[in-house]
C-alpha cells in the first residue's frame, strides 16, 4: 500500500496529532479535566495509526 496516497495519509495524521496536541495544552491551561483527557487520548491514537501507517503495518 506503499505511495504518494499513503504518504499524504500519513502527513495529514500527523498534522492531526499536533493540531490535538494544541488542543490538549490550551484546554489543559484553561483547567478543563475532561477535555483534556479526551483530547490526549486522541492525540495518542492519531499518532500511533500515524505511525503504523508510515511503517507499513496497517
Amino acid at each position: 500500500m506503499a505511495g504518494a496516497g499513503n504518504s499524504i495519509f500519513v502527513i495529514l495524521l500527523f498534522l492531526l496529532t499536533g493540531m490535538l496536541v494544541g488542543g490538549v495544552w490550551s484546554t489543559y491551561q484553561n483547567g478543563s479535566k475532561t477535555a483534556t483527557a479526551v483530547l490526549a487520548v486522541l492525540a495518542v491514537v492519531a499518532a500511533l495509526f500515524a505511525l503504523l501507517m508510515m511503517l507499513e503495518v496497517m
